[in-house]
């Protein structure tokens, strides 16, 4: 039977997530497995990447052979380091101790630069989030002054307006105190007070 390391789809359909198993070559890709040892989730920067090297180790010295994408995940995981290390001891050409210190070397540097690539990651997401910041900033400073100087040429349309309100109110007043007509003097009209009339003498009579 021709075993294989491969990785098994899991998650929605743009948020996927990978176990990383061991199976049967002839199994379809998502079906049975004989054992899972890790998971891989690409989604993150960097991936995120759980496994167990000693159980990986150990299928690997069986005879399973990982595809194309696992054999890249064990790299990075130093799982292959490890195995030729050990090939190294069983022909003699190192010793275990010298092999040890070696894969400890190993992992040391290589949790530096992962170390490295996050905080290199952190403070770019940092200086990318002040940059927003920044133009956030000033759109609101160039929307403030627009209002401003937009309530300005309000205030001042208004006031213009006023004073020529003002202005023609004035006018209207000059105008009408000066076209007002000009009183005549009064004249005194003589009251002729009716006389009485004296009855006519009546002639004597002769």
């Amino acid at each position: 039977m021709s075993v294989k390391i491969r990785l098994a789809r899991h998650g929605k359909k743009d948020y996927a997530y990978f176990h990383i198993v061991v199976a049967d070559s002839r199994a379809p890709r998502d079906g049975r497995f004989i054992e899972r040892i890790g998971t891989y989730n690409p989604n993150t920067n960097p991936a995120v990447i759980e496994i167990d090297g000693e159980k990986a180790l150990d299928w690997m010295l069986k005879g399973a052979q990982p595809t194309d994408t696992c054999r890249r995940i064990l790299s990075y995981k130093g799982v292959l380091l490890k195995k030729h290390l050990l090939e190294g001891v069983k022909k003699g050409a190192l010793t275990e101790e010298v092999a040890n210190e070696k894969w400890a070397a190993w992992m040391q540097e290589k949790e530096g630069k992962v170390q490295s690539k996050r905080s290199e990651l952190a403070q770019s997401s940092r200086n990318a989030a002040k940059v927003n910041l920044e133009a956030e900033a000033k759109v609101k400073e160039t929307m403030a002054a627009a209002i401003a100087q937009k309530k300005g040429e309000l205030a001042a349309k208004e006031a213009k307006a006023k004073a020529a309100a003002e202005a023609a109110e004035a006018a209207a007043v000059e105008t009408l105190a000066t076209e007002a007509p000009v009183e005549a003097p009064a004249v005194e009209v003589p009251i002729e007070i009716p006389v009485a009339e004296t009855p006519a003498e009546v002639p004597a009579a002769e």
